[in-house]
């Protein structure tokens, strides 16, 4: 059967502290390598005056292994909704044994909250433990790409994932105390708790504290790039580099907020916006390179000092110090609605079911 006895949830509590040692072991085992691999590269690249330049090898090491961590990651909170939230009062509710219990002087109240509270505190302590194991494991990978807000890092790493498994066991009771019955609540709880994590990383997550802007000057070694588009020529102007920040949106525009014409662009990179771009196209927007068909690099470097003069780059951007209040925020938010869906179980219990 695929939903729980009491019997059946602790041989499944074994199975996972199971999963877990060996998960443990894993990372105990191969954790040390990716530390000295890193550390002896930082220490060559610091030698040699080149860390730029150069990529920590050990970002492509142990590719299997951190694949395996991160979809564990995601996936847990989801098959703690499924397969411990959804069948625990689901399945009573649809054989009818919930009502031997209420008649052997059990109040409601006590019935679900023995339930909910010591199944509840399994499921955050799973995911608090498969997160550490990883966090702890990822740790020189993390730091060498340096992209902590990255949606992937943030969500797989540190306190988030036990907010979301508190979420998705709260909803899988949820959802089975209302639809009774326990593949549909099942079914409901990886619907609903995809789509609220979708929401979170498109809506709420960039909102969650307003992020800061800076003024950039316009160089030939910032990351800049032109486009042909069927309304002329086109500056693009990527972040800088922003270490463990979150880069929201970067524009080129002058001191009154407006981006640069097309009129603009063709008198200022004549050669660029009648040149094409390398290796013709079509009418479309096109990415114009430098190259032997193209544009040379002195005609780049020319366009950018122009266009420099009269504009500059605003970066929208969260430092890398709010980190750990964003994953506070995100993680309380979750435990919150974790709660207020509990809540909703009670008073469902209590005034709704007969």
């Amino acid at each position: 059967m695929i939903w729980l006895t009491w019997r059946q949830f602790r041989t499944q509590i074994l199975v996972v502290a199971g999963v877990l040692v060996a998960l443990a072991v894993v990372a105990i085992v191969t954790g040390p390598h990716l530390v000295s691999l890193s550390d002896a590269y930082l220490k060559l690249c610091h030698a040699d005056r080149d860390c730029g330049s150069t990529t920590n090898p050990v970002v492509n090491s142990d590719g299997r292994i951190e694949n395996l961590f991160s979809d564990l990651v995601l996936v847990a909170p989801a098959l703690i909704g499924i397969f411990w939230g959804a069948p625990l009062i689901a399945r009573e509710l649809e054989t009818g044994t919930y009502r031997l219990g209420w008649t052997q002087s059990v109040t409601r109240r006590r019935w679900l909250a023995v339930k909910m509270g010591l199944i509840g505190l399994v499921s955050v302590v799973v995911a608090g433990l498969l997160s550490l194991i990883v966090t702890w494991w990822s740790s020189p990978i993390d730091t060498a790409n340096a992209n902590r807000f990255g949606v992937a890092m943030f969500s797989l790493r540190d306190i988030t994932p036990i907010g979301y498994a508190a979420f998705a066991f709260a909803l899988g009771v949820t959802a089975g105390v209302i639809i009774r019955r326990t593949v549909p609540a099942m079914a409901s709880t990886l619907v609903i708790f995809v789509a609220a994590r979708l929401a979170e990383v498109t809506w709420l997550r960039p909102h969650l504290i307003p992020p800061v802007r800076t003024h950039v000057a316009l160089t030939a070694g910032n990351d800049i790039g032109f486009s042909l588009t069927p309304g002329g020529l086109q500056i693009v102007a990527n972040p800088p580099n922003l270490g463990n920040g979150w880069a929201i949106s970067s524009v080129v525009v002058n001191d009154s907020g407006q981006s640069p014409s097309a009129a603009f662009m063709k008198s200022a990179c004549p050669s660029i916006a009648n040149g094409g771009p390398a290796g013709g196209g079509g009418g479309g927007t096109a990415h114009v390179r430098v190259g032997t068909n193209g544009p040379g690099p002195q005609a780049f470097q020319d366009c950018v000092a122009k266009v420099a003069a009269k504009y500059h780059e605003v970066v929208t951007y969260q430092p890398a110090s709010r980190f750990w209040a964003f994953q506070g925020i995100e993680t309380a938010v979750f435990v919150v609605l974790a709660l207020l869906l509990a809540g909703l179980c009670f008073w469902w219990v209590r005034h709704r079911l007969s």
